[in-house]
């Protein structure tokens, strides 16, 4: 059994009026998700707007994060930068928190050799000294992890855990699953059909404002029951499709604010809201798909 499995949704973050952290907000859609049932959380990943923050409001995330936790679930931070600097410093503190793991991405911008790859990891790694998952995501970055690369991580960086598969190759999940790694498919329509090629979960931003579809979809799958499997991914893959059309970060804050009635602000500019035409249009398909307003346990904290 993997330690990092089933569903971890790529969680927001709320702005205020201000256009800074709602921590409030924050701590209570993580609530919500945990009472759900998921299993851990991709944090300030890029549903969580990291590129568009500043270090001491993602130190701040990793704070808050760690103390609504508990424990309970695993925390995966998103510890990437620019630079390997700020990102061994922001590794650094997700650990002195309390967050079980962390995430970063590659270097981007400037294309960086392998050899230069590998370092990066190896220091952000050795900063922390957490379970580390490396974050495909090229079609952002620029830099595909292939399982070539990732062998030659894995050799030098003893501190690799797994990945967030969000690249288009999507049979690399069989070759990183058969590297012994945790492999958390990074695109949630995919889910149920990347658990077959050996992926031990799903990190995505649609299943943090609904996360009960992608819980039913494990559960389903762990019970060995295809038939409600496969309703469960395709009742997922229509929530997902909400984001795909309208945008994830707008979308997401909205349906948020919408389902736990509080206020999850607008995407960092340069990112827009929904507009009224939008808002009309997701609010008829939630209630098809049957995702409405919830009420929210307190946590143990």
């Amino acid at each position: 059994m993997a330690d990092f499995e089933g569903i971890l949704p790529a969680i927001i973050t709320p702005m205020g009026e201000d256009g800074r952290l709602n921590e409030a907000a924050f701590r209570e859609v993580m609530e919500y998700n945990i009472q759900a049932g998921v299993h851990g959380f991709w944090i300030a990943g890029g549903t969580g707007e990291s590129v568009l923050l500043d270090d001491e409001e993602n130190m701040r995330i990793a704070e808050a994060a760690a103390d609504q936790n508990q424990g309970r679930v695993n925390n995966i931070m998103h510890v990437g930068a620019a630079t390997t600097e700020r990102a061994a410093k922001l590794a650094e503190h997700a650990a002195k928190m309390g967050n079980e793991a962390i995430c970063c991405v590659p270097p981007f911008f400037y294309r960086q050799s392998d050899d230069a790859i590998v370092e990066h990891y190896r220091v952000v790694g050795e900063a922390a000294d957490l379970p580390l998952f490396v974050y495909n995501l090229p079609q952002s970055t620029g830099v595909e992890i292939t399982p070539e690369l990732m062998q030659k991580i894995q050799d030098r960086v003893p501190q690799l855990k797994g990945l967030k598969h969000s690249a288009i190759t999507f049979a690399n999940v069989r070759a990183f699953a058969h590297m012994g790694l945790d492999c958390l498919i990074g695109n949630s329509m995919l889910m149920l059909p990347a658990l077959t090629l050996g992926a031990t979960g799903c990190v995505d931003g649609p299943p943090n404002y609904a996360p009960e579809l992608w819980v039913d979809i494990w559960n389903a799958y762990q019970d060995g029951d295809w038939d409600r499997a496969e309703a469960a991914q395709d009742r997922a893959s229509d929530a997902t499709l909400l984001a795909r059309e309208h945008g994830l970060h707008p979308t997401a804050k909205f349906i948020l604010s919408e389902r736990l009635g509080i206020d999850c602000g607008s995407p960092r500019p340069p990112g827009l809201p929904l507009t009224a035409a939008q808002q009309a249009d997701v609010l008829a398909r939630m209630s098809q798909i049957g995702i409405g307003k919830v009420a929210v346990p307190q946590g143990d904290d």
